[in-house]
């Protein structure tokens, strides 16, 4: 009698796990194309063995765990990599932009300009008194002054856009950081027994670390209660236990106006900008800080250059106007910002010093002295030079943020499928682990029919 109730509760135990096997084996088919889901497994073990008259027998089977099929490491090298293809995503998009602004294909960009400016010296050398040169070299002269202002404008107006791309990525970063803190209570709660995994709260925890990683480099690692500690790769903690450290913007009105990062301790804010070096917000602020700021810098060194040694020039010529006059600059302003031609030149084109001091009005030789600035410069390097080198500059600084792009998007191609291989879900080796479930389903179910047919025979003996 013990042993067929014996039986009963060995095909009712193994009708159970099966079952529970079947219901995890759903799970991992429904979760087939959710990102970021990592297929699941029952765990199965033997009962603990029963003694009886012929000796010690087993007692069935049971259920264990249901293990997610997960490599750290793995995930580990996808948030760095992804950190990785944030950054140089952020700044191919960054300077794809200021490529635009130095275009040189549509006709009439920065070398064009100067080309036109020196030309415009030269034909007025030929004709020192032309009327119609005087008035083309003026507005040619404007046209290089408006080129130069507008492409230090637009890259200012990049700075500005970087600087709003920021303030929505670390809106973005807090977003994660308050889920990935209310994901580590809902593990901790879960697993607090010691019996149970919570996988599900873990995949979506992974998945917030790797947007998280996008955006901003972090290092992370589990405590001894399975929650997550993560920091920004300078040091400063992001998500402790159930706690996250929110992220700000601040516009630094003391310097150039641009935005800087700070972080909220519960004490105040700390500016932690420098701590942020990969990731969308640190490829934004390399582009801003280094790539543009530099671009901006060479094209103020230019047009500075550029207003120090016309007018240096200019200035030791003559007018043709009825006091010769002399000493003028040719422009005005100090910089990129805000280089133009001299109001007064504009207004009076016989201001124009194309004659040296003191000789005839058809004197040319100032006119040609400053039309050579083109080959020799103060510095050793030309204006046409400098104008190529920044411009060659941007092209290449273009063509690398592309290639590491392409390439850290082949890494994390690579990466994922390769995660995939060991925790995606494979709809063919599921179906042949339902049909096997299934037959042992079938099977302990049969188990108990004929148990229960034995156990009837019994009784009908025994009355």
């Amino acid at each position: 009698m013990s042993q067929l109730l014996g039986l009963l509760s060995i095909g009712t135990g193994a009708l159970l796990s099966q079952q529970r096997a079947i219901n995890v084996t759903g799970n991992n088919i429904a979760n087939v194309n959710t990102p970021g889901y990592s297929r699941q497994r029952v765990g199965f073990a033997t009962n603990i063995p029963v003694p009886s008259p012929a000796g010690v027998v087993g007692f069935g089977v049971r259920t264990t765990t249901v293990e997610r099929m997960y490599d750290r490491f793995i995930g580990i090298q996808l948030n760095q990599e992804s950190a990785s293809l944030g950054h140089w995503d952020a700044q191919k998009g960054a300077l794809e932009r200021v490529e635009v602004v130095f275009d040189e294909t549509a006709g009439y960009g920065l070398n064009q300009a100067l080309s036109q400016f020196w030309s415009g010296w030269q034909d007025l050398a030929l004709n020192p008194p032309g009327g119609v040169e005087r008035r083309v070299l003026a507005g040619i002269g404007q046209n290089l002054a408006d080129t130069i202002g507008r492409k230090y404008g637009e890259l200012q107006q990049i700075r500005h856009d970087i600087d709003a791309s920021v303030k929505d990525g670390v809106e973005s970063v807090n977003r994660l950081t308050a889920s990935i803190a209310d994901l580590n209570q809902k593990i901790a709660r879960i697993e607090a027994g010691g019996t149970e995994t919570a996988n599900d709260y873990r995949d979506s925890r992974d998945m917030a670390l790797k947007q998280l990683s996008e955006l901003i480099e972090v290092q992370s690692h589990e405590d001894s209660g399975g929650q997550v500690v993560v920091s920004i790769g300078g040091g400063s903690v992001l998500v402790e236990s159930g706690n996250y450290y929110r992220l700000g913007v601040r516009r630094d009105i003391e310097a150039d106006g641009s935005a800087t990062l700070i972080r909220f301790d519960g004490a105040g804010w700390t500016d932690i900008t420098g701590d942020v070096r990969a990731g969308k917000v640190g490829g934004w602020l390399q582009a801003r800080d280094v790539k543009v700021a530099g671009y901006m810098a060479d094209l103020d060194t230019l047009a500075r250059d550029l207003i120090t040694a016309v007018n240096g020039l200019h200035a030791e010529g003559s007018g043709i106007d009825s006091a010769g006059s002399s000493g003028i600059p040719f422009f005005s302003g100090s910089g990129a910002a805000d280089i133009a031609v001299n109001a007064a030149i504009l207004e009076d084109y016989n201001l124009i010093a194309a004659a040296a001091a003191g000789s005839p009005p058809g004197d040319g030789s100032n006119a040609l002295r400053i039309a050579a600035l083109q080959d020799a410069p103060g510095g050793g390097v030309s204006f046409n030079e400098a104008a190529n080198a920044l411009v060659s500059k941007v092209g290449h600084d273009v063509r690398e943020a592309k290639a590491f792009a392409s390439y850290q998007s082949g890494m994390m191609a690579y990466l994922e499928n390769y995660r995939d291989s060991l925790s995606g879900v494979s709809l063919d080796e599921e179906m042949v682990n339902l049909i096997k479930y299934q037959a042992a389903y079938n099977a302990a179910a049969k188990m108990i029919s004929i148990a229960q047919d034995m156990l009837d025979n019994l009784m009908s003996i025994t009355r």
